[in-house]
């Protein structure tokens, strides 16, 4: 424990829907929810307008609406959000070499290491200054907490919220924190609460009172030793600068069950090229390849393959995740799929044939002994692998297209434009999807820093109209 509040934790203010309400001038001060818009959608972020109604992180999207309908729905924008996250680190490593960041929009600085706060008027003038710069580069807010230990430092920014900062003075820490919820704490959810709760205990002063050894009795030895130290205030974790990625994941819920073996076979590769991507984007590598399926049943299963070496090549990663999904029984329907990979590294195996056949004897999969089918080229192989689930429909469908004539050409697919994603009109230029359905799509064309624009419908297939990429919060813009 430090003798100043030299330890700053910064969090964001409802990231997600903050960001789309400067980049959506439209929306400010409205009720804004990002999350999956599907029926099976959480909520990711509430704006403060929409918390009023009691819409909260995590909540059923479904239940999100009937308790906010009139509510701005709408998709979240990664690539926005990590753009705007890399600005705001980057203004924090101006602070301080440590910088620990929690997430995209949370992170700890430790400012004594900065040499830019050694008492409590010097850490007070930082974390104000702090908070005008974020406001400055990004046009955001974020709440700041300064105190002795990190823990402390979480619970002040919280304290603090929303555009505040808290800054708790060494030697008050147990007088602040008396009357607080034990849910305050780190790491107190709901099922420790409430057994809490049952034996009496509301509060963290009442959780002191009780004693270690009462603690470890009631919720083991790890957990409560934990609690009675936290009960006091107590932390000595120091702020780690580089926080190692054990693993690197994507999944997706889908809306309606999945039935169709190809369909799955389909989503599973989908998702082995964006866990790649992810996993390239951090600079790493890994060995281990990881499915999950979650049933129609809601029962969950994992499996996993370790390679020979680490690996970052797509090929490699949707070959394992497939030969995962063999061994999975599906036949009742999948609600969620997800590729992740673990055993992380900042290199990667060079011998890729070796980790395609970690798990494989030669010939052991129908194949010549290489990994790859009868014929197969190098470069191309795997992505034949990757659709040989499908080759005999779409065998078949050859064949018969080979001896029917040729008829009418399809129709282009139908364009999906989803609400809150970016476009630009050839005439009317940037703008962004308020809805869209029986063919036309409503778009209000304005822009961060604007007045709020207009609104404006068009046919679904319009050629003028394009997605686009967001455009920045602060600064030039096109």
């Amino acid at each position: 424990m430090r003798a100043a509040p030299t330890i700053l934790h910064l969090d964001m203010d409802a990231f997600y829907a903050s960001v789309e309400q400067a980049s959506k001038p439209s929306l400010r001060g409205k009720a804004v929810i990002v999350g999956g818009l599907g029926p099976r959608g959480v909520v990711a972020t509430a704006s403060y307008e929409a918390r009023r109604f009691g819409v909260h992180s995590a909540m059923p999207m479904g239940q999100a609406r009937r308790l906010c309908p009139n509510g701005a729905y709408l998709i979240p924008r990664f690539n926005l959000y990590r753009q705007v996250s890399d600005v705001v680190m980057a203004i924090l490593r101006e602070l301080s070499p440590l910088v620990e960041p929690l997430s995209l929009d949370e992170a700890f600085v430790d400012l004594e290491a900065g040499g830019v706060a050694f008492d409590s008027r010097s850490a007070r003038e930082t974390g104000e200054r702090l908070r005008a710069d974020i406001r400055a580069a990004t046009g955001l807010s974020g709440s700041v907490g300064l105190a002795g230990s990190k823990m402390l430092a979480k619970v002040a920014s919280e304290e603090a919220k929303p555009a505040g900062l808290l800054l708790i003075e060494p030697g008050t820490e147990r007088e602040l924190l008396a009357p607080m919820s034990v849910r305050t704490l780190p790491g107190v959810g709901p099922a420790t609460g409430e057994h809490l709760r049952r034996a009496g205990i509301t509060t963290v002063g009442e959780l002191a009172e009780a004693g270690e050894d009462e603690l470890v009795r009631m919720v083991g030895r790890s957990a409560g030793a934990g609690l009675y130290r936290m009960a006091l205030g107590l932390d000595d974790r120091p702020v780690v600068a580089e926080r190692d990625a054990k693993s690197v994941s994507v999944e997706d819920t889908f809306d309606v069950d999945l039935h169709d073996r190809v369909r799955i076979r389909g989503e599973v590769q989908r998702l082995a090229d964006r866990c790649v991507q992810r996993l390239r984007g951090s600079g790493h590598s890994g060995r281990t390849i990881v499915l999950k399926v979650r049933r129609y049943d809601f029962s969950t299963l994992t499996r996993s393959e370790t390679l020979r070496g680490p690996t970052d090549d797509p090929a490699v990663v949707r070959e394992a995740a497939a030969r995962l999904l063999e061994g999975v029984d599906t036949t009742g329907g999948v609600r969620l799929l997800g590729v992740g990979v673990s055993g992380l590294a900042d290199y990667t195996q060079e011998d890729l044939f070796a980790q395609s056949l970690a798990a494989e004897p030669d010939g052991a999969d129908g194949t010549d002994g290489t990994g790859m089918a009868d014929g197969a080229d190098t470069a191309g192989g795997a992505a034949g692998e990757a659709v040989a689930a499908g080759a005999t429909e779409t065998a078949a469908e050859g064949a018969r297209g080979a001896a029917e004539p040729p008829g009418e050409p399809e129709p282009a697919p139908e364009r999906r434009w989803t609400a809150g994603g970016d476009v630009r009109h050839a005439v009317y230029g940037p703008g962004w999807v308020q809805g869209s359905g029986v063919g036309r799509v409503t778009v209000r064309f304005e822009q961060p820093g604007s007045e709020p624009g207009r609104v404006r419908t068009f046919r679904v297939d319009d050629p003028e109209l394009e997605p686009s990429d967001p455009l920045p919060l602060v600064g030039e813009r096109p």
